[in-house]
């Protein structure tokens, strides 16, 4: 992209006027130019990789021409060379430019920039703007003694323009706005005067929809009352939220001057409503339980509160289950709900099988620091056998729970982190046939360097405390190994065995990844990762996992990461190579 100046601007030096507002509209179009073919060679004594990309961008591309052709271009050429040379603050250059016959033609463009003209009196002001939230910008380019930068004093207009339509100051105005620029004394003053008037506010939401939903549960969306200065994130929150109730189809936000009441502004929200009951069927694949079908089922609104209910299934072969729920939304719809609870699972891991089924009540809340917070109450019987012990246990489970997700975007990524703490219990003096307090922690980062260069860490910690660990269920004991846990190993092949070498599970977890990935085309990544893990009798053997080095590739499809990977475990015994393949995001 060319750097360049505004066209709107009254910059001052007289033979340069008509140059500059040319220049400026080339700024303001953002030009995106190819590059060169090789009918043109830049010449620049003494070299500078700044002058050259920004002639080339003002160039753009260039075809083969002939003799006749080129010569005519070269006056373009000229004027276009030294507009580049000017943004940039070089005002007393030389320009020669020659044309070598041929089929095709080529030009030759030498340039001696000479010295630069530089700022000097840079006058910034806020009128009238004592109670203004708005700051003055300070760039570093923009600054007494720097080479004069157009794009820096076109970014610091931008800057107070942005500003006022964030906050709501949309009768702003430059009171004056001029570079005045003396190529001989190599001097440039600049004044950008800045009075962004009154502030506005946010007045009422109205909701134009089809009636399904009440006005009165719609209104508990909107988080500014009346009178609340305005600011674009209310309504950036707005929007986003009526969009992700999974309410609607469609969502568009207004907003119109209210004339009863100055600068204040009538927001206005057009809502298409979704299909009342939607159908979802899926067929999935990983190494860890194979070939999977998933169904779900939704009824996204019930009444005109919006109470919701539904089921999910998943059938593979060594799990089945099927859960039906049904939801009430509370003060804010958007994060804060009330959700009933029913299940059966059944499950066959080797050593291991499982039959469980219960109810559960849960109370989820997005407190303010943006923590996800769940309290649960759950009733469950899990008829089990793992390794030689067979039981049935019934267990009265409160848990709380907090989670924190913040990523630049859902199904693939660049950045962003998952934060996560589980706790549960249960007392046998309270319904339950076993005391248990169980502990789990996660966390996950992922960032990206230079778009192609990502790095992910992943830590895994859990604990339980029991007085009977033989009648624990084997859906809480602990586990490692597999796709999402210590590649190179079996799927919950780490855990405790018995004298039998079966599989008992564990009391401790520990599992952690250290991946780096590279991204060699567009949709098409190579990764190279290191897993530690294992679950464990006691704490101490958590301080010896089992390890894990891979290799794989990961295909961005429209659905998420689909992964391939070759991993070898390290240990002799239950270590070797394994091919792991699984999808869903990093994050």
């Amino acid at each position: 992209m060319p750097i360049g100046v505004a066209a709107n601007d009254r910059i001052s030096s007289q033979p340069m006027q008509d140059r500059m507002a040319a220049l400026g509209l080339l700024f303001l179009l953002l030009l995106i130019s190819a590059p060169l073919a090789a009918q043109v060679r830049l010449e620049i004594n003494p070299p500078q990789r700044e002058i050259e990309q920004n002639v080339l961008a003002y160039l753009g591309e260039v075809s083969p021409r002939n003799t006749r052709e080129m010569r005519r271009f070269a006056h373009y050429a000229r004027r276009q060379t030294q507009a580049a040379l000017e943004a940039l603050g070089y005002y007393q250059s030389e320009i020669f430019l020659s044309v070598e016959e041929g089929t095709p033609a080529s030009l030759l463009i030498r340039i001696q920039p000479g010295e630069p003209v530089r700022f000097g009196q840079i006058d910034l002001q806020l009128l009238n703007a004592t109670d203004t939230l708005i700051t003055l910008p300070q760039p570093e380019q923009l600054r007494t003694g720097q080479r004069l930068s157009h794009q820096a004093y076109e970014a610091a207009k931008r800057s107070l323009r942005n500003q006022a339509l964030e906050l709501g100051y949309f009768s702003y105005r430059f009171t004056r706005h001029e570079m005045l620029i003396d190529p001989e004394q190599g001097i440039a003053d600049v004044h950008l005067h800045f009075d962004p008037g009154p502030r506005y506010q946010l007045g009422e939401v109205v909701f134009l929809h089809e009636g399904e939903l009440s006005d009165d549960f719609l209104q508990r969306f909107v988080r500014f009352a009346p009178g609340t200065p305005y600011h674009i994130q209310w309504l950036a929150d707005l929007n986003r939220d009526l969009r992700a109730s999974g309410y609607f189809q469609e969502v568009l936000l207004e907003t119109q001057e209210n004339e009863s009441t100055p600068h204040q502004l009538r927001v206005e929200a057009q809502l298409r409503m979704r299909a009342p009951r939607t159908l979802n069927l899926g067929l999935g694949y990983s190494t860890d339980i194979g070939p999977r079908v998933t169904a779900q089922w939704t009824q996204h609104w019930m009444n005109t509160q919006g109470f919701s209910r539904g089921f999910e299934t998943e059938v593979s072969e060594p799990r089945q289950g099927l859960e039906l729920w049904w939801q009430k939304p509370l003060g804010r719809p958007a994060t804060d709900r009330l959700r009933l609870t029913s299940s059966i699972t059944q499950e066959s891991f080797d050593e291991q099988e499982s039959l469980r089924y219960g109810a559960g009540l849960a109370w989820h809340h997005r407190q303010a620091n943006q923590w996800d917070r769940v309290i649960s109450l759950r009733g469950e019987r899990e008829d089990f056998r793992v390794g030689e012990t067979e039981d049935a246990t019934w267990l009265t489970l409160p848990g709380l729970s907090y989670a924190r997700v913040q990523r630049d975007r859902p199904l693939d990524p660049q950045r962003g982190y998952r934060l996560q703490m589980d706790l549960l219990g249960s007392r046998e003096t309270l319904l339950s046939d076993v005391d248990l307090l169980q502990l789990q922690l996660a966390a996950k980062a992922l960032t990206t360097w230079r778009l192609q260069h990502r790095f992910l860490a992943r830590l895994q910690l859990g604990g339980l405390a029991t007085n009977n660990f033989d009648r624990i269920p084997a859906s809480l004991r602990f586990y490692a190994g597999g796709d999402q846990s210590v590649r190179g190993y079996a799927y919950q092949d780490l855990a405790p065995r018995n004298s039998r070498d079966e599989l008992v599970g564990g009391r401790y977890l520990i599992s952690s990844t250290l991946e780096y990935q590279y991204q060699f085309s567009d949709r098409w990544r190579w990764a190279g990762y290191v897993d530690a893990g294992q679950a464990t009798r006691t704490p101490n053997e958590l301080l010896e996992p089992k390890v894990g080095i891979g290799t794989g590739l990961r295909w961005i499809s429209l659905v998420g990461p689909i992964k391939l990977d070759v991993a070898y475990g390290l240990d002799d015994e239950q270590g070797g190579w394994r091919i792991h393949f699984s999808m869903g995001p990093d994050l």
